[in-house]
């Protein structure tokens, strides 16, 4: 049992390095169902098996003791050195993969509970939505903010709140569900988002810009054109560059669910969101891969509203709320 345990948390740290350095995504939720399974049937195989055999093993260690002082008594022999206390603890005392896993047992079901109905922790990966995320952002998800979803098959159960336009969500990629992406809203059902040179629109109505700057790209090493975006009663900051052309990909890669109710042109892109489904864009224009390329969002895609950074180690100053 010991080297089966061993190597179950050594599977764990792998995967977790893994996902910290970007090197695959997986699915957590699941991952943390497995754990929660087994540590559950370790911990009934503590309560019912081997705590009560350690406390049999202590109950013939105090009978066997008891036996040898009235020997000892029998041969006037009243002062014997007495260790019983440190072993009776030895006995009872839980071998480490027991300690580690029925051990851990209420501390990974409350992590599961907590990460599957309240929040999520997801990591910034890439720069798409600079300079609102940067990469390495470590930011915290609201799981129920849009309704209460089962755990791993993601099903909701219990509605609450419909996205806005403007709300940061996490969401699974539809090309690609084992996959987590993270954009902003701009459209919602029955919305009509163009963006037609480098600007947004929705519903006809200019999603007005005014100038904030330059942002200058650590990654890049180069400044960008920072803008203020309108978005409904939401403000927040974007990157266009306006000499980039615009480039959707090609026909053939369109070929998403509802593709027809886009239109591509050389001046940009006019979708209709059907209802039950998203717009997505992320807040680095010219440098998202998001719904002007591979279509819309599902309702049952939905993961949460991204809301806070808590960490980055490259610069404390990024903790705290974004819009």
């Amino acid at each position: 049992m010991g080297v089966f345990t061993g190597l179950l948390y050594s599977c764990l740290a792998v995967f977790a390095a893994g996902w910290y350095f970007n090197k695959w995504s997986g699915n957590f939720s699941l991952l943390l169902f497995v754990l929660s399974v087994v540590t559950f049937g370790y911990w009934l195989a503590e309560r019912f098996h081997f705590a009560p055999r350690r406390r049999e093993a202590v109950a013939e260690f105090e009978k066997q003791d008891a036996a040898r002082r009235e020997q000892l008594a029998a041969q006037g022999i009243t002062r014997v050195d007495d260790n019983s206390a440190e072993t009776r603890q030895a006995l009872m005392m839980q071998p480490w993969w027991l300690d580690w896993t029925a051990g851990l047992f209420p501390v990974i079901l409350a992590v599961f509970l907590l990460r599957s109905f309240l929040f999520e922790p997801f990591k910034i990966p890439s720069g798409s939505m600079k300079p609102t995320l940067l990469v390495g952002d470590l930011i915290l998800v609201n799981k129920f903010h849009y309704g209460v979803r089962l755990p791993v098959i993601n099903k909701k159960i219990v509605a609450i709140n419909d996205p806005q336009r403007g709300d940061v969500m996490v969401f699974r990629y539809p090309q690609d569900p084992s996959t987590d992406y993270i954009k902003r809203v701009v459209g919602i059902p029955g919305d009509e988002i163009s963006f037609r040179g480098q600007k947004l629109y929705v519903n006809g109505k200019f999603a007005e810009l005014t100038a904030a700057g330059e942002f200058y790209d650590d990654d890049t090493r180069r400044y960008e054109k920072e803008f203020t975006e309108q978005l409904g009663p939401v403000q927040h900051h974007i990157l266009i560059n306006p000499q980039q052309s615009p480039f959707f990909g090609t026909s053939e890669s369109r070929q998403f669910p509802f593709h027809e109710n886009c239109s591509y042109s050389a001046e940009g892109v006019t979708c209709k969101v059907p209802p039950g489904n998203y717009y997505m864009m992320g807040d680095n224009r010219d440098n998202s891969q998001d719904s002007r390329y591979w279509g819309f969002v599902p309702d049952e895609n939905i993961v949460g509203k991204a809301f806070f950074v808590w960490m980055n180690f490259g610069d404390l100053k990024r903790i705290g709320s974004f819009r």
